[in-house]
């Protein structure tokens, strides 16, 4: 096992305690689900549906950090409430100090980041039971999470690529930086360089009879995390461009809220956001405006609301989804293959509906970083869909 030093440096945070909020208008409670297949990574299955859900829903799979609990991570994160506006379901794994000291998932250890063993069997299993059983939709689902669990979902998008359409990586680490406790130091505190093709081959031979897309990657960095330094996010990068067979060069790059960069790769096939001196936590940003949420915490830091970004980026928020057309060694192109999507609508409205941001009092489209101008009811822009989650102004 990694020595307690080591242990405790990758801790996502103390165990998350009873939140009291304000109760929501829907009945719907994160509820324990059993007998949800093989169990092979002893690991504990939570699941939030929103009332009134009907079936053929996206799913979207939460892994917390080490000493976390599944509930604290639900309660905090911020994504109850967009799977409440945009009708999605959420299967939050759970696991203890039994399997780990600190109750991490554990990313380096072989016999739990192969395909069809232990932890990573486990999580399957628990997407399985909510399509089969939960109404869930085999063709949407994707996974999020945080420090150990931003590298089980490092893990979960390589060694079931076939499965996740998207993921979301927060202070994470490269899926096979470490195979074994002894290796996690290296990963944690210097970060662990390859080529892009050593990273992407790494993925590929977790599963070596896919011929499919691998998914879409979001990165989430602090630039001061200490505990997962920075440089892991430029290896994340190298990884998932290589397996996207795109440039590591980005596409586009722009300023977000509190200090934080986002660079685009490919056709938004990657996505890397810098918050400038956030240290090691999952971005959160408390308030009631479409784009804030998350309640702040040990370890989850006010700053920018990841889920509101990777909801969009998944192509959850009501505006045309994304599909994985691009193949593993496939340039981006901006050119569809059928007849363009064209919006009319207010600049808060293309936001709320996922085809744009805003910024400062600006709006921006999504994918191209267009100026639409300001961000209003009022203000009137035309975008054209020309890629998946890319749209420019006109049409």
């Amino acid at each position: 096992m990694t020595s307690l030093k080591n242990l405790l440096a990758l801790a996502a945070g103390a165990i998350v305690g009873a939140i009291v909020l304000i109760a929501p208008a829907s009945a719907a409670t994160l509820t324990q689900v059993t007998g949800f297949g093989s169990n092979p990574g002893n690991l504990s299955m939570y699941h939030y549906k929103p009332d009134g859900l009907a079936n053929g829903h996206p799913v979207v799979v939460l892994l917390h950090g080490c000493t976390q609990n599944a509930s604290g991570y639900f309660t905090n994160s911020g994504w109850r409430k967009f799977a409440d506006q945009h009708g999605f379901a959420l299967v939050v794994p759970q696991t203890s100090t039994a399997n780990q000291m600190l109750g991490c998932f554990t990313w380096y250890e072989p016999g739990d980041i192969s395909r069809g063993q232990g932890e990573a069997l486990s999580i399957r299993n628990m997407v399985g039971h909510a399509i089969s059983n939960l109404g869930g939709s085999a063709s949407n689902v994707y996974v999020s999470g945080l420090s150990a669990g931003g590298a089980m979902a490092a893990v979960m998008l390589a060694t079931y690529p076939d499965l996740f359409k998207a993921g979301s990586i927060a202070a994470g680490i490269p899926y096979k930086c470490a195979t074994s406790s002894s290796g996690t130091s290296a990963c944690q505190y210097s970060g662990v360089e390859k080529s892009p093709q050593q990273w992407g081959d790494l993925v590929r031979n977790a599963y070596t009879g896919y011929s499919g897309p691998y998914p879409r990657v979001a990165i989430w960095q602090g630039t001061s995390d200490g505990t997962v330094v920075p440089k892991n996010a430029t290896e994340l990068v190298d990884q998932w461009t290589n397996l996207r067979g795109v440039s590591q060069t980005p596409t586009s790059t722009s300023s977000l809220p509190s200090g934080t960069s986002l660079s685009v790769y490919g056709n938004n096939d990657v996505r890397l956001y810098r918050i400038s001196n956030m240290g090691h936590g999952l971005p959160v940003d408390p308030g009631s405006a479409a784009t804030q949420c998350g309640t702040a915490a040990s370890y989850f830091l006010d700053t920018i609301c990841s889920a509101y970004h990777d909801t969009v980026f998944f192509g959850l928020s009501g505006g045309v989804q994304p599909s994985p057309t691009a193949s593993p060694t496939a340039s981006p192109t901006t050119s569809p293959t059928s007849a363009p999507v064209c919006v009319t609508s207010s600049n808060y409205t293309h936001t709320t509906a996922g085809r744009a941001y805003h910024s400062l009092g600006y709006t921006y489209a999504n994918g191209s970083n267009q100026n639409m101008g300001l961000w209003n009811t009022f203000q009137q822009t035309t975008l054209k869909q020309t890629g998946p989650n890319y749209w420019v102004i006109g049409c």
